[in-house]
């Protein structure tokens, strides 16, 4: 194949997932924007609950990775008819262990709420909101399933649609449901969450009415998946699960030493986080078009071609995240401002904004070869790495910075940059290193 051809694959691939992703991350935008007019208090609040969800959810979305790497893995072997097994397999196992975590979580989220956080008014804003989002849990499941399913046989365009429809629905909800407009009435906080757990819901809907439109032949909902396809999907899916509750839990508690700071600086880090995604996802996106091309060409046994592809994609994300991350290291400020109401926020966001801004291409890189090592399976090892600089590294680091010796959460910024630039270098290492190759999804 040709360089221009591998390019063309790569972006039509790629550009639906990030699509969807620019549309998560608008929905993100105008969701905080909208709980911004609340107050400070709303703004913070939501931003640590909704990290508080990320690590409540991030066990099931790990399914995502498994799902995609053997589905991808069945597809560039020709095995087309048990292409959807791996995905039966996810859909039951979520839906059994994520009934009972959900209602678990409802009864205990004004607990949660007390004791991750000082701010009396904090936790008044962010406790409904927080029982809104866990009622979605088994929702959010079945959503990153489906999307690694979506990739795996090459249909991104199905999620891109359905992204797409959800997103304009949750807006809309959220607008009726916060503010109290077209006879709703004025839920603040309770309704941002409820709005999107509705949409949630009807996404997955419609992703299994997709699925069996277009997937029955290969194998969708038309058979229990068999104890070898739960085997390697709970060995291949289990290291991700894990990587994805203990990245979640970690940044909850960054959000936690950050509160321990100041409100204003938690309001700060919720919207730097926010504008961060913005322009961060997009590089995900190629990352997950580049683990279905590394599954693919493993599965044709070509590991010589998967270690090209995850490159390749590589230096394209690069080029997104310099691109993505000029204007915000110019107009900081301006864009700060989309989020931010008080000018002390805005001038404690700033100098951390540019931060993350001059590291964009950098964070691009490892988050393709960290996606591209989870297509090929090696999920044991993005985890060790993960884990480690976050919880043994970066998260007492931040704790000495800011509540220990009080330089602040500039310090504590500026300590997160340093941190995703070191786990690049690891992820690099480990995919020149090719042991992924040997790696069998039988």
């Amino acid at each position: 194949m040709i360089q221009r051809d591998r390019t063309r694959q790569i972006f039509v691939l790629s550009l639906p997932i990030i699509g969807g992703m620019v549309s998560q991350n608008i929905l993100n935008l105008v969701d905080a924007a909208m709980v911004g007019f609340l107050g400070a208090a709303s703004l913070a609040a939501v931003g640590i609950a909704s990290f508080i969800n990320f690590m409540a959810v991030a066990f099931f979305t790990g399914f995502a990775a498994g799902v995609q790497a053997l589905v991808s893995r069945r597809m560039g072997q020709g095995r087309h008819e048990e292409a959807a097994w791996p995905l039966n397999g996810a859909i039951l196992m979520i839906v059994i262990a994520a009934l009972p975590v959900t209602l678990l979580l409802i009864f205990a989220a004004p607990w949660i709420m007390e004791v991750m956080l000082d701010d009396p008014a904090v936790v008044e804003a962010g406790t409904p909101y927080l029982q809104a989002r866990f009622a979605g849990i088994i929702a959010i499941g079945l959503n990153f399933s489906f999307r690694g399913y979506w990739s795996g046989i090459k249909k991104t365009g199905l999620y891109l649609r359905t992204l797409l429809l959800m997103h304009s629905l949750n807006i809309v909800l959220n607008y009726m449901l916060i503010f109290g407009k077209f006879g709703f009435p004025a839920l603040g906080t309770f309704g941002a969450g409820l709005g999107t757990t509705i949409a949630l819901c009807l996404g997955a809907v419609y992703y299994f009415y997709l699925a069996g439109k277009h997937t029955r032949d290969f194998g969708f909902m038309g058979k229990l998946p068999t104890a070898a396809t739960l085997g390697a999907l709970v060995r291949i899916s289990m290291p991700a699960s894990i990587q994805q509750l203990f990245f979640a839990g970690g940044f909850t508690l960054l959000f936690w030493i950050i509160g321990k700071v100041g409100t204003y600086e938690l309001a700060a880090v919720n919207a730097i986080t926010n504008i961060m995604l913005v322009a961060i996802l997009p590089c995900i996106g190629f990352g997950l078009g580049a683990a279905t091309l590394v599954g693919q060409a493993l599965g044709r046994e070509e590991p010589a071609d998967a270690w090209r592809w995850g490159w390749e994609v590589a230096w394209i994300a690069c080029g997104v995240g310099i691109f993505m991350g000029l204007p915000i290291l110019l107009f900081p400020d301006l864009i700060l401002g989309i989020f931010l109401h008080n000018p002390e926020a805005i001038e404690i966001g700033r100098n951390p904004l540019r931060l993350s801004a001059a590291a964009f291409a950098i964070d691009a890189i490892g988050l393709v070869l960290l996606n591209a090592l989870n297509g090929a399976g090696a999920t044991k090892s993005t985890m060790l790495v993960t884990l480690s600089l976050q919880w043994l590294l970066f998260l007492p680091i931040a704790w000495i910075l800011g509540p220990g010796i009080g330089l602040g959460f500039a310090a504590i910024w500026l300590a997160y940059v340093i941190y995703r630039a070191i786990q690049t270098g690891f992820f690099v290492w480990l995919w020149n290193r090719r042991t992924w190759t040997e790696i069998s999804t039988a």
